[in-house]
């Protein structure tokens, strides 16, 4: 088609430079969440490094005080010990939103428990099972925390490269695309005003 029989109209220029507003001003809050996301995934990326070190810590502190567990009590009085074991951790996901990303919150009840709680029996078991048990508590604790703390920066990761996909298609296709088309449409105009002008004046001069 010849760029001549295009005829635009004064409300398509119109509509496209709503668009393009619009646009930008879409461009601008994108821009804006992803560097919220990016500063929350950074805050949370620190705490996850204290966590992680500190689930190593429990966990190296864990395997040595069951070590220690069966090689005073033997091996089969620290499984019996285990099997004893009553009232399971109640495990709760509920989730909140960080900037319109919905991460899970863990919340964990009966992990703790005083030794009388724990179901095998008090007399017949050393310290060692009772220390044992004391750091895996703690390891548990560590590994739900971990769990969710890691849960959060996945999502948040992927939020944040969806967000980068918008703002980029945006900024480097949409407004440029749009800006374009309205360039084309001023200037299509502007011919159609001139030629418009020209044919009254030729048609006054006959």
């Amino acid at each position: 088609m010849d760029v001549n029989d295009v005829k635009p109209t004064r409300s398509e220029l119109i509509e496209l430079k709503k668009k393009i507003k619009l646009s930008e001003s879409g461009h601008k809050l994108l821009k804006m969440k992803r560097d919220g996301l990016i500063l929350e995934f950074f805050e949370i990326l620190n705490k996850a490094k204290d966590v992680r070190s500190e689930l190593d810590a429990s966990f190296k502190e864990a395997s040595e005080k069951i070590g220690i567990a069966k090689s005073v009590e033997g091996v089969i009085i620290v499984k019996s010990t285990a099997f004893a074991l009553k009232d399971a951790p109640q495990i709760e996901v509920e989730s909140h939103n960080i900037m319109g990303v919905v991460v899970p919150k863990i919340e964990s009840s009966s992990i703790r428990k005083a030794i009388n709680k724990r179901g095998y029996g008090v007399l017949g078991t050393s310290s060692y099972i009772d220390e044992a048990a004391d750091s895996y508590e703690i390891l548990v604790e560590k590994i739900i925390l971990a769990a969710e703390i890691e849960t959060t920066m996945k999502r948040l990761l992927d939020d944040i490269e969806k967000t980068k996909r918008r703002v980029n298609a945006l900024e480097f296709k949409v407004i440029p695309e749009l800006t374009a088309a309205m360039v084309f449409i001023q200037l299509r105009l502007e011919e159609m005003e001139r030629e418009n002008t020209f044919r009254l004046k030729r048609i006054k001069k006959s």
